[in-house]
């Protein structure tokens, strides 16, 4: 989509963050204890850990975020993906997805997972294009609604 730029986290634009998220879960799902932590306080959540949060601005406006946390030494979770209705179904996902995928990728991580629910069609497609692959959740998720687990390998493991 012309217009739209990709940036890094800034400060001020933790409450869009936020809000972008919220208008999704709560129309979709409930707000679980996992996401109060990570949406009331993205920077010790995610940024203090070695992550980062990637938004797409569009005229000076967050219309889409992505976060990719860092879990474990050479591993990333994808997460807290959310574009504007608004905005969506213009490759803004896409966009976001890749921008999360390439910093992954550029800190030399072996993988990147993801959780999601099997409601969300849509997103498992671009998660699918991003080059995610379905497997089995090697541990309970931390979300109710996470049904769907998803990884893709970057590297092979190093020993």
């Amino acid at each position: 989509m012309t217009g739209v730029q990709i940036v890094p986290y800034r400060g001020e634009l933790a409450t869009a963050f936020q809000r972008l998220n919220l208008d999704w879960i709560e129309r979709l799902f409930a707000i679980e204890e996992a996401d109060r932590k990570v949406l009331g306080d993205p920077e010790r959540a995610i940024i203090a850990k070695g992550g980062q949060i990637f938004f797409a601005m569009n005229a000076g406006s967050a219309i889409g975020t992505v976060a990719i946390i860092l879990t474990s030494p050479k591993r990333y979770e994808l997460a807290k993906m959310a574009v504007a209705t608004s905005h969506q179904r213009r490759g803004i996902g896409e966009l976001l997805g890749a921008a999360a995928v390439a910093f992954a990728r550029e800190a030399r991580a072996e993988s990147v997972f993801l959780r999601t629910n099997s409601r969300l069609a849509n997103a498992i497609r671009l998660y699918e294009r991003l080059g995610f692959r379905h497997a089995p959740d090697p541990e309970p998720p931390e979300y109710a609604r996470a049904d769907v687990y998803m990884e893709l390998m970057i590297a092979a493991p190093r020993h």
